[in-house]
This record gives structure tokens, C-alpha cells and sequence, in this order.
């Protein structure tokens, strides 16, 4: 566990690297292309905000990413490797750096929020018990749960904790990159800003780097370093809040600067 924080201390002089690169990434389903050689970069240590309209593939991107959708062509490095070139226990160790929170949290049902949060480390690594136990305690406090939560199933928690239960164990195994998908949907004002100020900070504690898919515009403005937008099977841009604002694509000045967003390019 120490051994791990101190080498993504050491590790994280490399800012600005490309941590995620994808390369001329086609994906399809049968005749239907939805990524056409898509290019996308996410740089060590940032947040990037993907966004783009319902149905272009967003998800479809990250599940690919994930290797939970096959490619028809391109390249995917993630941390420098490629996937494809790599050994099945090289897959495994690359995995163990990954974390990933799905829209809905995806808990098992069946499971405590404790028992929840050990599944990678049962999957991954040979642990005893009582040091699972322990971790799992840590990363509930990590994620601001009360100690109390460890012991309730999903069907006892709210929108809110169940969000926070399913970072806890997104962030199981120390991960290097983090997946959020929709990660503030279900969530009211409140419960979203809270809960993008605690991405914010363990990004920055952390040392992590953020991939996350969201719709939510305060998500995009107040935590975002960069964002990518999806649209017509490819990035159309990708940049600061500042480059979303002076693009001239019609979808994109639609979504930054139509009458949802005007009260925050107002303050921004």
C-alpha cells in the first residue's frame, strides 16, 4: 500500500504526458461505424471532461478503451502500453492501474458497500481478510462515506452515497486512471458540486489522472482542465472551457453558450 503511494509520487513528474492515446480508433456494429478514426489524448495528472451528444458513442468509446467492446482498427496505449502487444499478465498488471465508476454505480445488490469495494482486491490480489477490511475502511473515509456505510446494502443508501460507494471502489486498487461515467447524473445541485469537489481533490491528493463522460455543464466548468467533444464519429475539439467557448461548430456553441449555459458563461 505505502509502496504504491510513493510510486505514484514518484511517477507524477511526468505532467503533460499522454497517459490515454488513442490513434485512428474505428469501432462499429455490423455496417453501423460510430468512432471513425478517432484521435483523443488525456494527459497525466488532468481532468478531462468528454462530452457530445446522446448517441454519438461516448460510452462507446470508454468501453472500448476497457477492452469491453472490440475495435475494427487503430491503436490504444494507456500508461505507455499497448494492449495489443502485451502478454496476458502484462493486461492483468496494466488493469490493477485502472479504475472505472459506471453511470449507475453498478454496485452488486447482494453485496455490503464493504464487500463491494473489496471485489478488485479478491479479483487481483491474495489478501487476509482483516487488511481488506481495513482498506476497504480507508477508502470509505476516502470518499467522505460515514464508517457506518460499510455494512448497508446498495438498496439502503442514496443516489448520493451509492455514487460515493461506487468510487470507493473504483479506487480499490490505488489506480493511476480513473473512468467516471456520468458520474453526477441522479444528483441534485448540491450533491453534484459536492461531489465534484471531491473528484477535484483526489485528483490532486491522489496524483490521479480523471476520464470522465458527463453531460453536466458545472462539472465542465468548474473541474475540467480540458475538454474533448465527441460529434460526426470523431473529436471535433478538444481544449479549454475558453476554446469550447470561441468554437464555431454549431452543436458546440449550442452546448457552451445556449440558453442552459448562459447564467455560467455569465460568471465564468
Amino acid at each position: 500500500m505505502v509502496q504504491a503511494v510513493i510510486g505514484k509520487q514518484a511517477d507524477a513528474g511526468g505532467k503533460g504526458q499522454a497517459v490515454l492515446s488513442v490513434r485512428d480508433l474505428t469501432v462499429g456494429f455490423g455496417e453501423n461505424i460510430v468512432l471513425d478514426n478517432l484521435n483523443l489524448e488525456v494527459l497525466r495528472g488532468e481532468i478531462l471532461g468528454f462530452v457530445g451528444a446522446s448517441g454519438t458513442g461516448k460510452s462507446v468509446l470508454m468501453r472500448t478503451v476497457l477492452r469491453l467492446l472490440t475495435k475494427r482498427s487503430g491503436t490504444i496505449e494507456i500508461l505507455g502500453a499497448d494492449y495489443d502487444k502485451m502478454g496476458e499478465a502484462e493486461r492483468v498488471a496494466l488493469d490493477m492501474r485502472l479504475g472505472v465508476l459506471f453511470q449507475h454505480g453498478a454496485l452488486f445488490s447482494a453485496l455490503t458497500v464493504r464487500e463491494n469495494i473489496q471485489v478488485p482486491m479478491r479479483e487481483y490480489l491474495d489478501l487476509p481478510q482483516d487488511l481488506m477490511d481495513e482498506l476497504a475502511r480507508l477508502k470509505i473515509e476516502l470518499v467522505g462515506l460515514a464508517p457506518e456505510a460499510a455494512e448497508k446494502y446498495p438498496s439502503e443508501l442514496s443516489g448520493g452515497m451509492i455514487k460515493r460507494a461506487a468510487l470507493a471502489r473504483a479506487l480499490a486498487l490505488d489506480p493511476d486512471l480513473v473512468f467516471l461515467d456520468e458520474p453526477t447524473s441522479g444528483l441534485d445541485p448540491i450533491g453534484a458540486a459536492e461531489f465534484d469537489e471531491l473528484i477535484a481533490k483526489l485528483r490532486d491528493t491522489l496524483g490521479l489522472t480523471v476520464y470522465m463522460v458527463t453531460h453536466d455543464l458545472d462539472s465542465l466548468f468548474s473541474v475540467c482542465d480540458r475538454i474533448a467533444v465527441l460529434g460526426k464519429k470523431r473529436v471535433l475539439v478538444e481544449g479549454t472551457i475558453e476554446d469550447m467557448l470561441a468554437c464555431d461548430d454549431p452543436w458546440v456553441k449550442s452546448y457552451f453558450r445556449g440558453k442552459r449555459a448562459r447564467s455560467i458563461v455569465r460568471e465564468a
